[in-house]
């Protein structure tokens, strides 16, 4: 039918009697401005959530990190808060004890977790070969640690690194070895032996499952072309699991920065080794223990964009080194 046979069709229909076609309705701005909200409001049990749990502390402790307490007089009256910007930061800069935990933890992150991946790429890849017996026991065995709570498990080893209890030197005792679990020097890799044997088997089943995702045909490939089962680990399975080893990498970062469980549970059987400083979370727990909200927030204010800052420094090498 031709644009010139649509009035004619029109005139006919009018002088039948009959009402003429309706024309299609075009849906307006008005009517489709709605629907693009719809979607958002499937979101909003989410969006209120992580406004009440995430957005509103933070932002309460980046407001409350600017101001500092004021004593006047000899401090019978209630002190006055102090609108300061800077004060506490500044303050924080210069505590010998705060600056303190942060090279200590960064220490820690950069030792420990290295290792602890290292653990935990080791045991995926036994677990995940072929030839391994009883792997569904090994896999069950390597996660076990991370089942039980952190606390009961620096409790358990508290009585491991006891000096008058310790089953480890007293099996090292007919050697003429004693370690001084405690020392100084020893007590953070103390901590970190905790860590590892909690939280390695975590990181070996991120590992695990990402290694059951490479095709079996690729493998299947490789073996017939005669590769040993060292070849297959270092050219394929590795290479295919780093987008898991770099998720565990910023998890176990992030876990660093946040350590306190285990010292502070260690901390009654040092012999003040493990100071109320030890870590940066330590640190801000001690202040608010004191009554300074104020400095505690602008510690952990700190805190958290040094973990943030590294975190992206971490992302952004590794997908450059991905895109290379």
């Amino acid at each position: 039918m031709t644009q010139g046979a649509a009035p004619a069709v029109a005139r006919h229909h009018h002088r039948a009697g009959g009402a003429p076609p309706p024309e299609p309705s075009r849906p307006t701005a008005a009517k489709a401005r709605p629907r693009r909200w719809k979607p958002l409001l499937f979101c909003a049990p989410f969006i209120v959530l992580f406004a009440a749990t995430y957005v509103a502390p933070i932002s309460y402790a980046a407001g409350s990190s600017l101001f500092t307490l004021h004593r006047s007089g000899l401090g019978l009256t209630a002190p006055s808060e102090v609108f300061d910007p800077l004060g506490n930061y500044d303050r924080a800069i210069h505590d010998g004890g705060f600056t303190a935990s942060l090279g200590r933890i960064a220490l820690f992150g950069v030792v420990q977790v290295p290792l602890m991946l290292v653990l935990a790429l080791v045991l995926a890849l036994l677990i995940d070969s072929r030839s391994t017996r009883g792997r569904s026991f090994f896999r069950l065995s390597s996660f076990l640690p991370y089942a039980i709570p952190g606390v009961s498990a620096a409790l358990v080893w508290s009585f491991m690194y006891s000096s008058q209890s310790s089953p480890i030197n007293r099996l090292l005792e007919p050697l003429g070895v004693a370690i001084p679990f405690f020392d100084h020097d020893v007590v953070l890799w103390s901590v970190a032996n905790v860590v590892t044997w909690s939280w390695a088997g975590y990181n070996m089943i991120i590992i695990y499952a990402a290694l059951q995702a490479i095709p079996a045909e690729l493998l299947e490939a490789a073996r017939m072309d005669g590769a040993s089962a060292f070849r297959i680990a270092w050219s394929i399975k590795i290479p295919a699991v780093r987008g898991a080893l770099v998720l565990t990498a910023v998890f176990s970062l992030i876990g660093s920065a946040q350590l306190f469980n285990e010292p502070a549970v260690l901390q009654p059987v040092s012999d003040g080794s493990v100071s109320s400083s030890f870590t940066p979370i330590m640190s801000a727990q001690s202040a608010l223990a004191a009554g300074n909200y104020h400095y505690a927030a602008a510690q952990s204010v700190l805190l958290a964009v040094l973990v943030g800052a590294v975190s992206f420094v971490f992302f952004r090498l590794t997908n450059r080194g991905e895109q290379g």
